[in-house]
């Protein structure tokens, strides 16, 4: 996909870009008009309408944005929080409401995010209808062509309704843009059925996984969407189907999907998946294609780095809000010999790249070195413990450093692709779903699926204490772990509601809600206002 970058960067709505006429001469000829008709020429111009949701669905899937299916996701669980730090952060108390799970219908992020999600499925909806009405062997390309693409248009569609099913559960069914005006809710459990079949009537229809296809959707990206509908069945669909769950993850596995370097495979570095060379991972399935020299950079800064004096430590030209901190708690649960903890993170005392100059703090501790803590409380109130939603600091909590976008003299400087499936999740998924079809107990094959995955992050000396057996693999446990692998990657909120632990569990400054309405959000108000057909959640004001 990177190929086409530049090019879709910056298109709106290929069907309806209009150009300017002159109103002294009617019979002008008019060289700068392009609707659908004039714009689909070609097999170029074909990709950048069928690729133009994935520069939209960036902003609300990956960590790049303020108000998407992200930001709820990890700020209203249990390994990421966006505390007040100072005079910065309060930002009229969203970050608070999100992390004591106190929002409501009137949330202005809330509002954001459904905007931002529904855009593009409309922007999905208008390119398939484009593309059904497009003669593709006038422009060189075949019936066979037309039908890939239209299969990969409407998993795509079956996605943005898997993410928006997960946030809000009851939803109308759309498939044309602008009909019906006001549509009407269905039930969870339909959008399920109508999310399943969409995918179950598409996914052998796309092309496999391939250096080709990295950016777009391969048949074992829809394997992957399949697995995660389907482990989740008994929470949205209301009966389990941990067999259908094992069968999708099995093809992903074994290969049926494609892959991208010949083999599907885990990748040996715990880094692989995330560097600047990404897109070259054994075991990454579905990303976001993001290109520096595309002028499309995955900036992942804005969330996640400091302000601007953390540019020296990675000796990168980015920086951030320094917003997002890991919860004490979930920095905690990992060993101390875990890799993961010591590669993925940035903790104690930060250094000017490839020196032992400390860099300094420009905020409580300014001019002072900058480390980075355990703990969210201001220390100029003497105070011990871990704090809380307004007591941070510039200092507070261990950071971000699972992306690697390389210095800024690297030849694939900040060409990092963002993952939204890897093959460690099927792994995850598989033995999973093993476990709760045998009452919660591991079986040797759940137990060696996720050893695969967590024995790169310990060194052979350590590795036959940190491996799992059949008694140490419990459901909890899997949980646990399943958080360390997969921390900062989006993940994190419906695998806590999986678990009966997100509205039951109590974490850092969140004690436990008991509510299960709050397991799904609330339509925004605006939107119950704008169609009277929208039946709010239950639980909330309409």
């Amino acid at each position: 996909m990177k190929k086409y970058i530049n090019k879709i960067v910056g298109i709106l709505a290929p069907a309806a870009i209009l150009g300017t006429v002159s109103c002294m001469d009617l019979d002008e000829t008019v060289y700068n008009e392009l609707t659908k008709d004039s714009f689909y020429s070609n097999e170029t111009e074909v990709m950048e309408g069928v690729l133009r949701p994935f520069t939209h669905m960036q902003a609300w899937l990956a960590p790049t944005g303020q108000s998407g299916y992200y930001y709820h996701g990890e700020m209203a669980a249990d390994q990421v929080a966006w505390p007040q730090k100072g005079r910065h952060g309060y930002d009229g108390g969203d970050h608070i409401r999100l992390h004591y799970h106190t929002w409501t219908s009137q949330e202005p992020r809330l509002r954001g995010s459904w905007a931002l999600m529904w855009e593009g499925l409309g922007y999905v909806n208008a390119v398939i209808a484009d593309m059904e009405e497009l003669n593709f062997e006038s422009i060189g390309m075949t019936s066979d062509d037309k039908a890939s693409i239209l299969a990969e248009l409407r998993v795509m569609h079956a996605y943005h309704y898997l993410k928006i099913m997960d946030m809000w559960g009851n939803v109308p069914i759309v498939t044309t843009v602008g009909e019906p005006i006001n549509p009407p809710t269905a039930t969870r459990q339909e959008v399920f059925a109508f999310v399943e079949q969409e995918l179950l009537d598409n996914v052998e229809l796309l092309q496999p996984l391939s250096q080709e296809m990295v950016g777009r959707v391969s048949k074992a990206a829809g394997y992957a969407m399949l697995s995660e509908l389907y482990l989740n069945a008994e929470k949205w669909a209301g009966t389990a189907m941990y067999d259908k769950c094992i069968e999708y993850s099995d093809k992903v596995i074994d290969g049926e999907g494609g892959s991208l370097t010949g083999t599907m495979e885990l990748d040996p570095d715990i880094l692989g998946p995330f560097n600047n060379t990404n897109h070259m991972s054994p075991e990454n399935i579905f990303q976001f294609a993001f290109s520096r020299k595309g002028g499309f950079e995955f900036n992942w800064g804005g969330f996640y780095v400091g302000y601007s004096n953390i540019s020296e430590v990675w000796d990168v030209t980015f920086s951030g809000w320094n917003a997002f901190v890991v919860i004490p708690s979930a920095f905690d649960a990992y060993q101390e010999n875990d890799l993961r903890k010591q590669e993925w993170f940035l903790f104690g005392t930060q250094y000017k790249y490839g020196t032992e100059e400390p860099i300094l703090g420009t905020e409580e501790y300014d001019g002072q070195p900058l480390e980075y803590v355990n703990t969210i409380r201001r220390n100029s109130e003497g105070a011990t413990g871990e704090g809380s939603m307004t007591e941070g600091e510039e200092n507070s909590g261990a950071r971000f450093n699972k992306y690697r976008s390389g210095t800024k003299d690297d030849e694939n400087y900040w060409e990092n692709d963002y993952i939204i499936y890897r093959l460690t999740e099927l792994y995850f998924n598989k033995a999973e779903a093993i476990l709760r079809q045998n009452g919660g107990m591991a079986t040797q094959e759940a137990v060696d699926l996720i050893n695969a995955s967590r024995q790169r992050a310990f060194t052979d000396a350590d590795w036959a204490d940190a491996m799992y057996t059949t008694s140490t693999l419990t459901l909890e446990e899997l949980l646990a772990e399943r958080g360390r692998e997969f921390i900062f990657e989006g993940k994190r909120r419906t695998d806590l509601i999986r678990f009966g632990d997100f509205t039951q569990g109590s974490w850092w400054d969140h004690e436990a809600t008991n509510d299960p309405n709050k397991e799904l959000f609330p339509i925004p108000h605006v939107q119950t206002a704008l169609n009277p057909n929208l039946e709010q959640n239950p639980g909330y004001n309409q």
